[in-house]
């Protein structure tokens, strides 16, 4: 008897009874699963409402924030957590705020404020877009102008008040000097952002279709640097109502800042409240109306506005 050390070959299965075909297709080979198609509006018809996803309009969700902070204001002072001498409540400044329109003071103080604002507005917008245009278009003007306007705009303007009123008096013409100083200096920074960030490779398109300096800057790089003129006017918006607020609190006759000085003297609360709910109203509806003229001025530009 011969014991064999050799491994155990393995067995070969029989495949002498099956037939392949000539022509069968290979097996598949596995993959990612396909994602299913996406619901046609009879399948949103059959889903049960209650499965729905109700969707609450945008204006209600934006005002869902100021109305919380209204409603949480008149609880704490119906509480006691406030107390009327430290902060009235809204029904006592809505009240005011009445009484301050049927007497007339409260339209002429926003007269008043509106024309310091446009004022200072147009002539702050003038001089800062003049300024950014020289130093954005021209390198010789960027060596002049750019260094004393980076240098000027560290100043807080409010420490500027008492200089201003030694050159121009106490009238009108320094409170429209504070305002216009203020303005110019955002807009400045963003139209000359706005004009060094215009793509090159556009500059060389329009260089390569024969267009001349001027064809340049008229099609190309004040197009391009739209965006951030509109971004600089909102913001000089803002800064302009903030100037307004000092501007109006020296020696002033007339204005919001006026009618704030003089409550804050007899320590009426409410009034105090009215002026600067003024101040925002007065405010939102300037970005409104900017809002408005960048939409209308850059329908050509694609934004992502949110999911």
């Amino acid at each position: 008897m011969r014991i064999s050390h050799a491994p155990p070959q393995p067995s070969t299965p029989d495949i002498s009874g099956i037939t392949l075909a000539k022509d069968e297709p290979a097996p598949p080979v596995p993959g990612p699963t396909p994602a299913p198609p996406e619901p046609g509006p009879d399948l949103v018809a059959l889903v049960p409402a209650s499965r729905r996803r109700t969707r609450v309009p945008r204006w209600l969700r934006r005002t869902s924030g100021p109305l919380a902070l209204l409603a949480l204001w008149q609880v704490l002072s119906a509480t006691g957590v406030l107390a009327g001498g430290v902060l009235a409540s809204p029904g006592t400044v809505a009240r005011v705020a009445g009484d301050l329109i049927r007497e007339g003071s409260l339209p002429n103080a926003m007269g008043v404020s509106l024309q310091r604002v446009a004022l200072g507005l147009l002539f702050g917008t003038a001089v800062g877009t003049a300024l950014a245009l020289v130093a954005g278009l021209f390198r010789l003007g960027e060596d002049l102008v750019d260094a004393s306007v980076q240098m000027l705009r560290t100043v807080p303007f409010v420490g500027l008040i008492p200089l201003f009123i030694i050159w121009f008096g106490i009238g009108e013409a320094p409170k429209i000097a504070i305002i216009s100083l203020g303005v110019s200096f955002p807009l400045y920074l963003n139209v000359y952002a706005g004009i060094r960030g215009v793509d090159a490779q556009l500059i060389e398109a329009g260089e390569s279709l024969g267009l001349s300096r001027w064809g340049l800057v008229r099609h190309v790089i004040l197009p391009g640097a739209l965006p951030g003129a509109m971004t600089g006017l909102r913001y000089s918006l803002g800064v302009s109502w903030l100037a307004l607020v000092f501007a109006e609190q020296v020696n002033a006759d007339a204005g919001i800042g006026f009618l704030m000085v003089q409550a804050r003297d007899f320590l009426r609360t409410d009034v105090i409240v009215v002026c600067l709910v003024v101040y925002a109203f007065l405010g939102l509806s300037a970005d409104f109306v900017v809002r408005t003229l960048e939409r209308l001025l850059l329908q050509w530009r694609p934004t992502f506005t949110g999911r």
